[in-house]
Parts: C-alpha cells; structure tokens; sequence
C-alpha cells in the first residue's frame, strides 16, 4: 500500500545556477546515466552540449528535479528536466538513473509532463498520458486521453511557476522535444509502457485507490452546475484546509493569478482552486501519494467528473475540415461565453464556472467577489453546442 503524505514548502533549492550545474555533472562523474527515448538515446549526453544543462533543482518526496533554462516553441512555454527518482538523503548511488522530460504549461495554467507527441506534415501534438473508456450516449466505448494523468503533483506547481520567472530571455526552441521523449506515429494515442507500467502496478493493488476508485464528484444531471454531488468527506475544505496561496501573472487571463492549494476534509485529497481577475476555476483534484514515476506525475489518480475542471477559457470551435463543419466543444451545451481574444478556438467557461456551488462557496471563504460584468449562469446564457460532441478533450480520440 503506497504511503500519503501532506506536504508543504516544497521549493526551488538555494544553490546557484551554477552549482546545480555542478552538482549535476559530478552525478555523471561518479556513474549516473542519462535515459532519453528520444533522439539522444544512443548519445544522451548531447543533451549538455547542446545546451540542455540543468540551473534549478528541486525536491518532492524522494524525487529530485533537476530543470534547464524555460524555453518556449509557438505553442507551450516549457523547461527540460532531468528527473533523479530514489534519490536518499545521502549522495546518489553509481548506478543511479536520470530521465529527461519535458515540462509545459497548459492553457489552465497547470504545469504538465508529457508522455510522448506526433510531429508530421498532418499531425503536430503532445500526448496527455494514459487512457479512460467513456460510454457514449450510442452505447459504444471510446477511449479518450485523460490529460489530468500529466497534471506534475500541486505540492511542485508553485515553485516551476517561480522557475518560469527566472529567465529574463526566454529562448525560442522546437527542436527539445524530439531530443528527450519517444515520438510516435501519428494515430497513436495511448502512452507507452515507460508511461503506464507504475501506474497499472500501483492501481492493481485496491487499497491505493481514492474513494476505491469512484468518483468523488460527479452531476446529477448532465449540463446543471447545481447538481454537483461530492462524495462524502471529499468535498473541499475552506475552513481550515487551505495549505498554500500563492501568486502570479496571467495575460490571457488579465492580471495577477492566485493558485490556492486545498485538502479536502477527510485529508485523503487535494485541490487546487485558481482565481483569476475574472475567472474562478478548480484544477483535477490529485491525490496525497508519494509515488511518482519517471515522468515526475503520481502513479494514483482521483476520479470526478472531467466537468468539474474546465478552466476559464476552455475549447470551443468550428472545425471547418469536416463536412458539413462540426462546432466541438468541451463547455457543457448552453453554457458557453464569449469566444476568448487571445484564442478563437476557447470560450469564456465562467457562466458554467459560476454557476457550480463549490466555486460560489470558494469565492465566499476568501472574501473574492464574482465580477459584476460575468454571465448570470442560467441555462442557455452564452453561446450554445447545438448538440455538438462535448469530450473532446484529447488531442487525440481513439474508439476501441
């Protein structure tokens, strides 16, 4: 059974770039190996030549992150990081491995590792990590990517949001990618086994699994915030169960962002609620598990409804490549806002977000006012689906 553990102060160490950088190659000096799947797997020490070399570290549980200089391609500002898992309190072992991966910040301003990605003339996507089957309204099974399996542990968010910060110039880079994570073919959606195999082990022993794996929120009725059910005892604690607050910056979403860091209140789960200037909305809730994989996520998951989680600005588009062209959207149906300046493919998700009780309850407990100009959140307001598939929230959908 794996241990849970609440943690706080997880931080960006003292040391200097250049004593990371230091301490990093007398890890290699002494045996440690690097293990890329990408294109440097015959020769992961290219890695370093070509500029990858680490300048933060950090530490959750018994993992140590080692992180290179943010970079940024057209579609993701992203850090290369070498990840150290087994680390003890004493120096590393010999025999010790490092696995590059690749960090990036989604558009819900979470911070992800991904699994792998597709680069062709037709295809250009990063994989969001293991698999869940959906029932269809038909009755056939699809199996769709569940992006929350990439979400890095809430406990190191804060401190990669800092690291983010460092970097006065930030680099444009396409190539990294390619260099540290497998790529797969172009219809190929599930992860691979280096991805998966932690996971499916931690998962087969029952007694690892939240709420014994069902959902601890979930609607009573499709497409109404007011009936947000939570299981018993998994509901966020307001009172007393806010661990970390902590502060930044948001273009998209006009100003300064506060990222609040909640237990639930039987302390077997946690929350991360965002609070924008106009928006309000809850990151998947994780679990309190110490076991993470080589990709740096945990190997348990937490299981509520994918709607529970929609960030301000979430998908919302006409794919015109499709005839007759076909609205996709991962807003419930009628409750759709304005299409988002910055992005034409995402609405404004806030008439559904403030319209859900727990968000309401959440602005209430620290005193955050809902804007006045923000959609009244009745059935209807904003811009409808017109009946449009909802679950597209994979890059990629397979049906098996």
């Amino acid at each position: 059974m794996l241990e849970s553990r609440i943690e706080t102060g997880a931080r960006l160490s003292s040391l200097s770039p250049r004593q990371v950088e230091r301490e990093f190659r007398a890890l290699l000096e002494d045996g440690a190996r690097i293990r890329s799947t990408g294109t440097t797997k015959a020769r992961p020490g290219r890695l370093l030549s070509l500029g990858y070399v680490p300048r933060h570290r950090l530490r959750l549980f018994d993992t140590v992150f080692y992180l290179c200089g943010l970079r940024q391609e057209p579609n993701a500002r992203y850090f290369i990081a070498y990840l150290l898992p087994g680390a003890s309190s004493g120096r590393a072992s010999r025999r010790c491995e490092l696995f590059p991966r690749y960090f990036y910040k989604d558009a819900s301003l979470v911070w992800r590792s991904a699994s792998h990605f597709a680069r062709s003339d037709t295809e250009n996507w990063i994989g969001k990590g293991d698999l869940k089957p959906v029932r269809e309204a038909s009755g056939d099974v699809t199996f769709y990517s569940a992006e929350e399996t990439t979400n890095l542990p809430l406990e190191i968010q804060t401190a990669l949001d800092l690291a983010s910060r460092m970097t006065p110039h930030v680099p444009r880079d396409e190539r990294a990618i390619g260099l540290v994570l497998r790529r797969a073919p172009d219809d190929r959606v599930e992860p691979y086994a280096d991805f998966t195999a932690l996971r499916r082990r931690a998962a087969a022993d029952r007694r690892n699994l939240v709420n014994g794996g069902r959902r601890v929120a979930w609607f009573a009725r499709r497409a109404d915030p007011e009936s947000l059910r939570f299981a018993r005892g998994y509901e966020p604690d307001f009172a007393q169960g806010i661990l970390e607050v902590d502060r930044s910056a948001s273009r998209i979403y006009g100003g300064e962002i506060r990222k609040f860091r909640i237990l639930s209140s039987n302390r077997r789960i946690q929350y991360q609620f965002v609070a924008a200037p106009r928006h309000v909305w809850i990151v998947p809730p994780q679990a309190l598990t110490t076991e993470l994989t080589t990709f740096g996520v945990r190997t348990i998951d937490v299981v509520a409804d994918d709607d529970l989680s929609l960030p301000g600005f979430e998908y919302h588009y006409v794919d015109d490549s499709e005839d007759p062209p076909r609205l996709y959207s991962q807003i419930p149906e009628g409750w759709a806002g304005e299409i988002c300046a910055a992005d034409p493919a995402r609405a404004d998700a806030s008439p559904w977000l403030e319209a859900l009780p727990v968000v309401r309850a959440f602005r209430k407990a620290i005193g955050f006012p809902r804007p006045r100009e923000v959609a009244t959140g009745k059935p209807g307001a904003g811009r409808r689906t017109s009946g449009a598939a909802r679950r597209t929230r994979a890059a990629k959908v397979r049906g098996r």
